[in-house]
């Protein structure tokens, strides 16, 4: 098994993407990139701990590809929006692909320079690409959110994020 962490906004709408393909084994909310060790949601939310809302996901690459997670990332965000995701703004939201070796980096960089290159967008691609840090999972109410406050969930996806993929993705 292998682990892949993208942040990409509210880490209530990352799950479900990644959560019921072949080859996924878990997906799990947390925080990284901060400077406090196991932060609460309260923490994060208060954006003074530095860490953002991400998703770390474990699979299995003779199923599914690094390179075909990170395909599938691209397609959940706004790569061209550095300050947050849709409706959630501020740092614990920005979009970053965290890699936990060089091989994911040479995967990460060389997707977000093809990405760049296709002319998809007319802005620059700013997710970043940063080493992975200590991944805190958030507490259980944050869990499989889309399952559990499917509600609550859909309220989200409201935010613009649904909009922006059949806009921007539907290819």
């Amino acid at each position: 098994m292998a682990t892949a962490i993208f942040a990409g906004g509210c880490f209530w709408c990352m799950v479900k993407p990644f959560d019921s393909l072949p080859g996924i084994e878990k997906v799990v909310s947390g925080y990284t990139g901060g400077s406090v060790p196991n932060p609460t949601y309260e923490q994060v939310a208060s954006h003074t701990t530095g860490h953002t809302e991400a998703v770390e996901i474990t699979f299995d690459p003779t199923v599914i590809s690094y390179a075909q997670l990170v395909e599938i990332y691209w397609r959940q965000t706004d790569p061209t929006d550095a300050a947050g995701q849709f409706q959630d703004r501020g740092d614990s939201y920005r979009p970053v692909i965290f890699v936990n070796s060089d091989a994911q980096r040479q995967i990460a960089t060389a997707s977000k320079q093809a990405l760049a290159a296709s002319e998809q967008f007319d802005q620059p691609i700013v997710t970043q690409i940063e080493d992975a840090q200590p991944f805190y999972p958030a507490e259980p109410e944050h869990q499989e959110f889309y399952r559990r406050n499917p509600f609550r969930y859909q309220i989200e996806e409201m935010g613009g994020r649904s909009k922006f993929i059949k806009q921007h993705w539907s290819n």
